[in-house]
C-alpha cells in the first residue's frame, strides 16, 4: 500500500469498533495512479450501517493527499476468512464468550439501582455514562432493564420498537454509539414495542449475553443500568461482575429512603460494595430563587446512613439532583442534558457526581495487569 495513502486512510476510524480500519484489515488493494487516489474499503457485514459514513471519509482522507485530484472508491465486504482473522483480533487472544469484566479487569463497573421505579435511575444513568465519556474516557452502558428498558430511547438511538440495531459479525455483537458510549439493550433485538415476558433462566442468559457476546473493548467505565428492586438480574450481574460497585438512587422521599436501602443491600450480599447514594428530585428552584422541596427532605442521606452501617463502612451522598425541565425534555428527546443543556442546574450536579466516579481508583492487588515487554 502506498505509504501516504495509509496514513490518509489511518485517521478513518470505524464508528463501531473505535480503531483505525487500517488496524482492521478493512483497506484492500489501495494506489495512486495519475493523480487518482484509488481504494478498495472491506465492511465487515452485508448491510453494514456506518457504511455511509466510512466511505465519506474514505474520500475525505484520501482527497486530503498531497497531488490527489481525484479519489475512487469500491465499497465491498470481507471474506468469511477475513471476519474470522478480525474477530481474533479484536479477542486480543481470549476464548470465545469470555467474561471482559471478570476479577481480572481493569474496567470501573458500577451498578445503577433503586428500590422502586419513577426515581430517575435510568436518566441519571445515561447522563451519567456520557459526561464520563465527554471527559475522554471510555464508557459502556448496559441497559439491564429487560422489562422497562429505556436507555436507547434516552441517547437518541430510537424509541421502543424501532431502536438502532446492533451490527454482528457473525457470533460477536458490535454495541451501537451514541455520545461516544457504547450502548447495549434488549430493546435492540425486539420487533415493535412487545412486552418481555421472561422467567428467571432466560433473564440471566440474556444479562449474561450482553456481557460475553458483546464486543465492549478496553473500557474505562461500564455502566449498567439495573432494574429497580431486588430481583434476578440484579443478583445475577452481581455473580457476573465481581469488581462492581453500587449506586443507589433515591428521592428525599422517607417512603422511598426505605425501599432504596434494599436495592444497596442486594449488592453487599453478592458482594458488590456500595460507592454512594444519589437523591434524585431534589427541590424545584423557583423563579425567585427559593427551591421547593416537593418531595420532603433527608431521603438520601437517610439511605446513606442505613447503608453505613449494613457494609459497616462509610456511604456517601455522591449528589443531590435537583428537578429540572431540561433533563426531562432532553430523556424524553434522546438528548441528554448534560451534552445538550450543561448549564442547568440538573446537569452541573451530574457532572460532579461523574468526576466524584472518575476520582474513584480501582484496586489492582492481585490483578493480573495487561504489560508487554
Amino acid at each position: 500500500m502506498n505509504e501516504s495513502i495509509r496514513r490518509a486512510l489511518s485517521t478513518v476510524i470505524d464508528p463501531e469498533l473505535r480503531l483505525p480500519i487500517t488496524e482492521l484489515g478493512m483497506v484492500g488493494q489501495a494506489e495512486i495512479i495519475d493523480g487518482v487516489a484509488q481504494a478498495v474499503i472491506k465492511l465487515t457485514v452485508v448491510g453494514c450501517p456506518a457504511a455511509n459514513r466510512i466511505e465519506a471519509d474514505v474520500v475525505a482522507a484520501l482527497a486530503g493527499i498531497s497531488g490527489v485530484t481525484e479519489t475512487a472508491v469500491t465499497m465491498t465486504v470481507m471474506s468469511a476468512e477475513e471476519r474470522a482473522e478480525l474477530k481474533d483480533k479484536l479477542r486480543a487472544g481470549k476464548p470465545i464468550r469470555s467474561n471482559p469484566f471478570d476479577k481480572d479487569t481493569l474496567t470501573r463497573v458500577f451498578l445503577i439501582g433503586s428500590g422502586k421505579g419513577g426515581v430517575g435511575k435510568s436518566s441519571i444513568t445515561a447522563n451519567l455514562a456520557v459526561a464520563l465519556a465527554a471527559q475522554g474516557k471510555r464508557v459502556g452502558l448496559i441497559d439491564a432493564d429487560i422489562f422497562g428498558f429505556s436507555i436507547p430511547g434516552q441517547l437518541g438511538l430510537g424509541a421502543a420498537g424501532d431502536t438502532v440495531k446492533p451490527t454482528r459479525i457473525d457470533d460477536l455483537i458490535l454495541p451501537p454509539v451514541a455520545y461516544d458510549v457504547k450502548v447495549i439493550s434488549i430493546g435492540m433485538f425486539l420487533d415493535g414495542n412487545k412486552p418481555v415476558a421472561w422467567r428467571g433462566p432466560m433473564l440471566h442468559r440474556a444479562v449474561e449475553q450482553f456481557l460475553l457476546d458483546v464486543h465492549w473493548g478496553d473500557l474505562d467505565f461500564l455502566l449498567v443500568d439495573l432494574p429497580p428492586g431486588t430481583g434476578d438480574i440484579a443478583i445475577s450481574l452481581g455473580q457476573l461482575l465481581p469488581t462492581a460497585k453500587t449506586i443507589v438512587v433515591t428521592t428525599p422521599q422517607m417512603a422511598a429512603a426505605e425501599v432504596a436501602e434494599r436495592s444497596g443491600s442486594v449488592g453487599l450480599q453478592t458482594g458488590q460494595k456500595v460507592f454512594g447514594v444519589i437523591e434524585n428530585m431534589a427541590w424545584l428552584e423557583l423563579a425567585d430563587g427559593t427551591k421547593m422541596e416537593l418531595f420532603g427532605t433527608g431521603g438520601g442521606q437517610e439511605v446513606a446512613n442505613r447503608l453505613s452501617t449494613l457494609q459497616g463502612s462509610p456511604v456517601s451522598v455522591l449528589g443531590q439532583v435537583p428537578i429540572s425541565v431540561p433533563l426531562r425534555e432532553g430523556s424524553d428527546a434522546g438528548k441528554p442534558v448534560v451534552a445538550e443543556t450543561p448549564n442547568d442546574p440538573a446537569a452541573s450536579a451530574i457532572e460532579r457526581i461523574a468526576n466524584l466516579m472518575a476520582a474513584d481508583q480501582l484496586g489492582l492487588a492481585g490483578k493480573k495487569l495487561k504489560l508487554s515487554v
